[in-house]
Parts: C-alpha cells; sequence; structure tokens
C-alpha cells in the first residue's frame, strides 16, 4: 500500500475511533439524562394521581381510580402504575410487557444498559393515610429516543467525517505529490531514463528528498554520458578516419566480409571505388588544408549516394580511394551520381585555384553482383576497374555480372513465383541457435526464411529479396513468417526470433496488425523480435513504442547488429531491449586485434550497466568464444554452433 493511502487510512481510523467515542459518550450522557427524565416524570405522575385520587383510594372506589390511571397509563410512558389501600392491598394495578421497539437494534440495547425508575407517592387524605400509589417508567419509550438521538448524531457524524476524509486526503495528497514523484524517478532510473524534477516542494524535508534525488539522477546521467562519450571516442579512433568521419579501411573491409562473405543476404548490388587523380600533386599546390577540404566534400557527397540505399557500407581504404556498397544496380542513376559528384570535387578544386585539371578529377570502377560474391574478389575487380578508369583518363569504368545472366522469361517465371511462394506461405523456415555462453544451453532460435527454388532447394536470401523488395512484398513477407511461426512454436523447445524488415516497423498498420495477432498469445516467453540496428536508429520513435507495446504482453525485444552504425548507440536509452547482438564484424578477427576485443568489451559494459543482454553474432571459432566468454558475454551464435537448419513443422 502507498504511503498516501496509508497515511488516509490511519485518518480515516481515528476518525472512526472518534466517532465512535463521541458517540458512546453522547449515548452514556443521553442516557443518564433520559433516566432522570424518566425518574422525575414518574415522580410527578405519582404525585399528581396522588392529589386527584386521595378520596377515592380512602373511598376504595375501584371504578374512579381504574379510569384516571387507565386514562394517564395510556400515553406510553409507563410500565406498571399500582394503587393500593392503607393496609396495603391493590386497589387497581395496570402494567405492560417491558417491550421495546424492533426499530432499536439489539447491538444497541446491549451497549447501552438502561433501568426503568419506579417511584412511589403515599397518599392522605383528612390527615391519615390512605394508601400509596407506584409507578415504573417503560424503558422501551427510553431506548427509542435515545436510538433516534444516535441515528441522527451518526448521520451528521458520518457525513462530516466523509467530508473531512476528502478535505483531509486532497490535503495528504498534494502535500506528498512530490513523493509520487521522486517514486517515478526512481523507477525510470532504474531503467536508465533519467527524469529530474523542475519544481520544487515548499515542505522543508520534501524539498531536501527532491533536490537530493535530482542531484542523484545528474550525477548517474553524467555518469552514463561520459561512459557512452568514451565508448564513442574509441569507436572513432579505431574504425573511423580522422578526416572524414567514414569507416576506416579494417572496419570498412570487415563490414563488407560480414555482408557478402557471412551473412549471404545482400542481394543483387553494386560495388563503387572512387579514387580521387593526383592527390600528391593537388597536396602540393594548394596545400594540406585546402586538400582536406576536398577529402571532406568528396565523402559528403559519398554519403548522399550512400543514403540512398536501403542497404550500404561506405569507407576511406587510403587516401585518395573510398569505397562504396550498395544494393542500388541501376547503372543510369549511378552515371547521374557519378557526374554529379565529379562536377562538385572540380568545382570545388576550381574554387581553390587548382589549374591543373586535364582529365577527369575523380575515377571510378564499379561492380554489379548477384548474391553469392567474395568481398576479396569485388574489391579486386574495382580497383581493376578504377586502374583502367585512370589509364583511359575516363571518368567510371563498370564491370556488370548481371548482364546476360538471365533471360527475360526466366526472371519474370522467377518473380511470379517468389510471389506466389509469399502469398501463399510457401516459405521454408530456418533456425540458427544462439548458445548461453557458460551453460551450453539454447538461449532462443533465430528464423531464417528462404524460398524454395523451381528446383525444390532453399534459395539463399540474396537470391530473392531484390525482387521481394522490387514487387513490394517486404511487409507481406514478414506477416507469411510471423503466421508459420505461430503455428509452428508451440511444438519447439526453444523460444523462437523473428527478425523484422524495416519496412515493416515503419508501418502502423503491419505494427497494429502484429499486435492484434499475439494480443492472447498463449506463451509469450517462446517468442522474440528483433530489428536491426540502422532500422532502429531510422525509427527510433516507432520501435520504442512498439517495444513498450511488447513488454506489456511480456515478449521480448532486441536489436540485431548492433554496435557498427555511425551515428552510435545513444538509442539504446531509449529502446531498452532485453538484448543486442553484436555485429559480426566487431567479432570475426576478435583474438587477433586488442582494438576489437577493447571495443566489444566496452559494449558489454553498457548493455550490461542497462540490463541488457549481449550476444555475438559470427562465431565460428572455439578461440573466439573463450576470449568473448573472458569479457562476459552472455551467448554466441554462429558455425562455431552449427548451419541453419529447418524449423520442424
Amino acid at each position: 500500500m502507498s504511503l498516501v493511502n496509508q497515511l488516509i487510512t490511519a485518518i480515516f481510523a481515528v476518525l472512526i475511533g472518534l466517532v465512535s467515542g463521541t458517540l458512546y459518550i453522547m449515548s452514556d450522557s443521553s442516557r443518564a439524562i433520559l433516566e432522570n427524565q424518566l425518574e422525575s416524570h414518574a415522580q410527578d405522575s405519582a404525585t399528581h394521581l396522588g392529589l386527584y385520587l386521595a378520596p377515592y383510594i380512602a373511598a376504595e372506589d375501584s371504578a374512579t381510580i381504574e379510569t384516571a390511571v387507565n386514562a394517564i397509563f395510556d400515553s406510553g410512558f409507563y410500565q406498571q402504575i399500582t394503587v393500593t389501600n392503607a393496609e396495603g392491598n391493590v386497589l387497581f394495578e395496570k402494567k405492560t410487557p417491558p417491550l421495546i421497539s424492533d426499530d432499536v437494534p439489539e447491538w444497541f440495547q446491549q451497549l447501552i444498559h438502561i433501568t426503568p425508575p419506579s417511584m412511589s407517592r403515599d397518599i392522605t387524605h383528612q390527615w391519615r393515610q390512605a394508601g400509596k400509589i407506584h409507578v415504573q417508567s417503560r424503558a422501551g419509550y427510553a431506548y427509542e429516543k435515545l436510538w433516534r438521538g444516535a441515528q441522527d448524531s451518526i448521520l451528521l457524524f458520518v457525513s462530516l467525517s466523509i467530508v473531512c476524509l476528502l478535505a483531509i486526503s486532497s490535503l495528504v495528497r498534494y502535500l506528498l505529490k512530490p513523493l509520487k514523484k521522486v517514486e517515478d524517478q526512481a523507477v525510470a532510473l532504474s531503467e536508465k531514463r533519467f527524469v529530474e524534477q523542475p519544481k520544487l516542494p515548499s515542505t522543508r524535508e520534501l524539498k531536501y528528498v527532491v533536490l537530493a534525488m535530482n542531484n542523484m539522477v545528474h550525477q548517474v546521467k553524467n555518469m552514463f554520458d561520459e561512459q557512452a562519450r568514451n565508448i564513442e571516442e574509441l569507436r572513432h579512433s579505431a574504425y573511423q578516419d580522422s578526416l572524414t568521419g567514414l569507416s576506416n579501411q579494417r572496419s570498412s573491409e570487415s563490414q563488407l566480409a560480414e555482408k557478402l562473405d557471412y551473412r549471404d543476404d545482400f542481394g543483387h548490388g553494386t560495388l563503387i571505388l572512387v579514387r580521387l587523380n593526383n592527390l600528391q600533386k593537388i597536396n602540393q599546390l594548394i596545400g594540406m588544408d585546402k586538400t582536406n577540404t576536398v577529402l571532406k566534400l568528396l565523402a559528403t557527397q559519398l554519403e548522399r549516394i550512400s543514403n540512398q540505399a536501403d542497404q550500404s557500407v561506405l569507407g576511406r581504404l587510403s587516401g585518395a580511394d573510398f569505397v562504396l556498397l550498395t544494393d542500388q544496380t541501376d547503372s543510369e542513376q549511378l552515371l547521374i551520381s557519378i557526374e554529379h559528384l565529379e562536377a562538385e570535387v572540380e568545382k570545388q578544386l576550381r574554387q581553390m585555384n587548382f589549374e591543373e585539371i586535364n582529365s577527369p578529377v575523380i575515377n571510378v570502377g564499379s561492380c554489379t553482383f548477384r548474391d553469392k560474391n567474395s568481398s576479396k574478389q569485388l574489391l579486386s575487380q574495382v580497383r581493376l576497374a578504377a586502374e583502367e578508369a585512370s589509364n583511359e583518363q575516363a571518368l567510371w569504368k563498370q564491370y556488370d555480372q548481371l548482364q546476360n545472366t538471365t533471360s527475360q522469361p526466366d526472371a519474370s517465371a522467377w518473380k511470379e513465383h517468389i510471389a506466389n511462394a509469399i502469398n501463399q506461405r510457401q516459405i521454408f523456415l530456418q533456425v540458427q541457435t544462439v548458445v548461453g555462453i557458460d551453460t551450453d544451453t539454447p538461449i532462443h532460435q533465430e528464423i531464417f526464411a528462404r524460398i524454395l527454388d523451381r528446383d525444390g532447394q532453399p534459395a539463399s536470401a540474396g537470391e530473392f529479396i531484390n525482387v521481394v523488395k522490387e514487387l513490394g512484398l517486404i511487409v507481406e513477407m514478414d506477416k507469411a513468417i510471423i503466421e508459420l511461426v505461430l503455428d509452428r512454436i508451440s511444438q519447439n523447445s526453444s523460444p523462437l526470433t523473428i527478425n523484422l524488415s524495416r519496412e515493416a516497423i515503419s508501418s502502423e498498420a503491419f505494427r497494429l496488425w502484429l499486435l492484434n495477432k499475439i494480443q492472447n498469445f498463449p506463451t509469450p516467453e517462446k517468442l522474440l523480435f528483433e530489428v536491426d540496428e540502422t532500422g532502429v536508429l531510422n525509427h527510433t520513435e516507432e520501435v520504442s513504442e512498439f517495444r513498450k507495446e511488447l513488454r506489456e504482453l511480456n515478449i521480448k525485444f532486441g536489436v540485431d547488429h548492433f554496435g557498427v552504425h555511425p551515428s552510435g548507440f545513444a538509442y539504446i536509452y531509449a529502446v531498452q531491449p532485453d538484448y543486442v547482438k553484436i555485429d559480426g564484424s566487431l567479432v570475426g578477427m576478435i583474438e587477433d586485434n586488442p582494438e576489437d576485443k577493447f571495443f566489444v568489451s566496452s559494449l558489454i559494459s553498457v548493455v550490461h550497466s542497462l540490463n541488457i543482454a549481449a550476444y555475438a553474432e559470427h562465431v565460428e571459432r572455439d578461440t573466439q568464444r573463450q576470449l568473448l566468454a573472458t569479457i562476459e558475454v552472455d551467448g554466441t551464435q554462429g558455425y562455431l554452433h552449427g548451419t541453419p537448419k529447418q524449423l520442424e513443422n
């Protein structure tokens, strides 16, 4: 029970005790007054009857005595009236049973005990003793009067108590409102949300409590901000080019290998190498600072081209060489972007008075490719293409692996096959297990969706994902996967994780459909959802709201490919996932690279401080796993634990 409710309950109990005690005292006092009144009334009645009946008592006129006694007895105030002569013989007696009205409750009669008073009066006539009159009052009359008075008092006190209770309750709630905000601050702080109270209460004690809490929140926030800044600085020094802010050579090659060699789900795309001609000569003629400005411009223009793609990797390989991996394959559109890039760089050089421009200021080599390609092979091809462009003094030289690889009728048939497979829910599901680092037990299994080709063999994601995007069926494919998983999850021993696409997570209609689908899911602990880091960064607000809705349903949520986006991971505080999967490009060579080890260890420390589990992707060697165990990763996923296998029906 909350402090406010406890105080209100205590006040209510005191009021009840006060009302009860007051009613008892008033009832007891009223009882004494009523008894005195009954005693006085009985004495007066005996006196008046004696004066009136004295001659009739002396004459023992029973008829007159009876008439007079009946007349006064019928008033209802008396329980018994007895008239006796001088010898003590009863001339007339009238009495009624000691009845009490049913309106008076039994408990009240037991609580308030009334003894009906009895009064006697000696009667004389002509200076001699004529007899005696005995009058006893009726207790029922007193009980009835006392109960009616108690009822009125109870009603009055209850009404006043309710008014007082409401007033005191409102006052207490108002005075203790800052404590509720302190409670909210404590809950937010446990979730690593930093909330301060701008308005201080006027009550001295509460004011100091709020000030202390605000100070603690501020210090904890500074601590986490400092930790995040240190990790970002480490990222910049280890993985980013100091001049342009792009990924450096090692990071670029690692990300290319992760996307093209390991995941095998990039699909069709283009690898582009951009080389700034005569870098050394430019540096000699216009100076280092101006040359750096040109390189920064080149990086900025390449970022603009990169941002136009759904999937991309952009980095600087050397002083003059930049590499861009994009899922765009439209040669005409790419040529327009490259010509614009070349024009901007040439314009910048002319503004810096660099006049020796006799050929394109940049040379571009590119290679379009299908789903299965080696990153090293593609890099060799684009370097050769850029070299040929330089030798021929051409802007762009391209190798196109897509030409003449698929005839148009076959391409149309493949698109139709993919659309039918999605619409008819004929999707082949595979799983890969995330294994606990200490227990070697499965934590959960990630779902990989495959479409069977026309020979009945599972096609890799790279073979069909571009077609799915082209057909606008990404969200529909996510729905199909979810429905298939929900049908099979009860037969699976481990929880299943579904990766949601960026298109799905940004669609409000999809999120409403999904929440309605899993609203009454009987085993929420067996269902998990993931979104890759880029999707989270691009749709942080939608993902945060979706995360809260999943938490209410007791369904876990994770961030895939964590730790590589150049925008950093500040979003993690807002989203508060249950776990993250550290990108394989950071883990692939972790045994041989101290910088990778230190950076991954720092990431794990940050997420652990937020009560978030950390799993590592792309774990292929036992030496990797052993090292990851030393930096306290929670689980690992990769070919070390086996290739993806079919999800059982």
